[in-house]
């Protein structure tokens, strides 16, 4: 084989601060009590089912999982979801990677977004020195303390940074427990804090706009909140201190978390806002694995919970109820509907914008 890994390490990295970011927090933030944004009338009977599905859940303890896309949060719905959480309605969030760079950007320098078609034609999409270190840092030091992805990346923006041990405590570490369950996640910390010259203590990361942050809020409120990553995804990759190791190792234990939250899910709710890919594949996994071991158990499958799918693309005005539409139906190419509906409980799928979805299911979970 001739071709030649690239080297990371030549990368020529960037500030922040010298990035035209699209979007600011201040922007884009929407409080709860703002004007509600149009839904299509045909979503407003389908938001108050969810609502009561909702109400029905928590009173007998079951989940009610949030699965979104980096849309969400650019959308502004971060007060909106922190109003959820807060009042418990939410019990679990996940994401991908993307709606955590968006969420440590925001809350860290108030702005976020980058113009892909101008920047990858320059070399430097994705290339933002801050982004990479912080959400790096943050993994590698929550790994230390069983912290997966969107826990570790949520306690470093809500406590401001972290505290990294010194470089000789790691190696002492490691040489004297090389079969110790933390061995990797302390080689990687480790490398990395070698790598690029971190020092050991305390890092102080200010974060000035954290109510713009999904997951600093979750880590506050006690709501579990997962990240589903890909490797090579997402602009974190764009730096020398890129670590698959890390990035997969926060990954296997919030699959893990997520499962244990499907694993409550008997009569629960999944909403899956703006999330095509990555949800739905999560999900089918993690269900899969639930009712593997309820069935060594002796238990039934996961059944009785509700599934509302909410995104823009055409619906082909389908009733989901009925089963899966005809190929010569649009319906049937949305996949991820598609995969949701062969998930045992009942999917429902609402032609929206998710914004104007998460407003209206807000009211409608406060009441008269």
């Amino acid at each position: 084989m001739n071709t030649i890994p690239l080297d990371l390490r030549k990368l020529r990295i960037r500030p922040l601060a010298e990035r035209k970011s699209l979007t600011r927090a201040e922007q884009v933030l929407v409080a709860s009590e703002a004007p509600l944004r149009a839904c299509p009338p045909a979503v407003v009977p389908l938001v108050a089912d969810c609502a009561r599905k909702i109400r029905a859940a928590r009173q007998r303890g079951a989940s009610v999982m949030l699965v979104y896309g980096a849309h969400l949060l650019r959308n502004g719905a971060a007060l909106l979801l922190d109003r959820l959480m807060e009042r418990g309605w939410l019990t679990h969030l996940a994401t991908n990677g993307a709606g955590t760079i968006h969420d440590w950007e925001y809350a860290w320098l108030g702005a976020s977004t980058e113009s892909v078609r101008e920047n990858v034609a320059t070399g430097s999409f994705g290339t933002w020195d801050e982004t990479a270190t912080n959400i790096h840092r943050a993994l590698l030091a929550g790994a230390l303390d069983g912290l997966g992805y969107g826990r570790a990346l949520g306690r470093y923006i809500a406590e401001d940074g972290a505290t990294l041990p010194a470089p000789a405590e790691l190696a002492r570490a490691i040489a004297a427990e090389p079969g110790h369950p933390l061995t990797a996640a302390r080689a990687d910390l480790l490398q990395a804090m070698l790598g690029q010259h971190w020092p050991a203590g305390r890092v102080d990361v200010a974060h000035r706009w954290q109510q713009a942050s999904i997951l600093a809020s979750a880590w506050r409120r006690g709501v579990a909140m997962t990240v589903h990553p890909g490797i090579g995804y997402d602009i974190i990759t764009n730096h020398p201190v890129f670590s698959g190791s890390a990035i997969g190792r926060a990954g296997e234990l919030d699959f893990k978390l997520f499962a244990g939250s499907v694993a409550g899910l008997e009569g629960g709710v999944v909403l899956s806002v703006g999330s095509a890919i990555m949800g739905p594949q999560v999900f089918e996994k993690a269900l899969s694995c639930v009712n593997n071991l309820r069935l060594q158990e002796g238990q039934g499958v996961v059944s009785g919970h509700s599934i509302y799918v909410v995104d823009l693309q055409d619906g082909g005005g389908w009733d989901w109820t009925q089963g899966e539409p005809p190929k010569t139906n649009p319906a049937y190419y949305l996949r991820f509907c598609k995969s949701y509906a062969r998930m045992g409980g009942a999917m429902r799928y609402a032609q929206c914008d998710n914004l104007a979805f998460i407003q209206h299911l807000f009211h409608e979970l406060q009441g008269p």
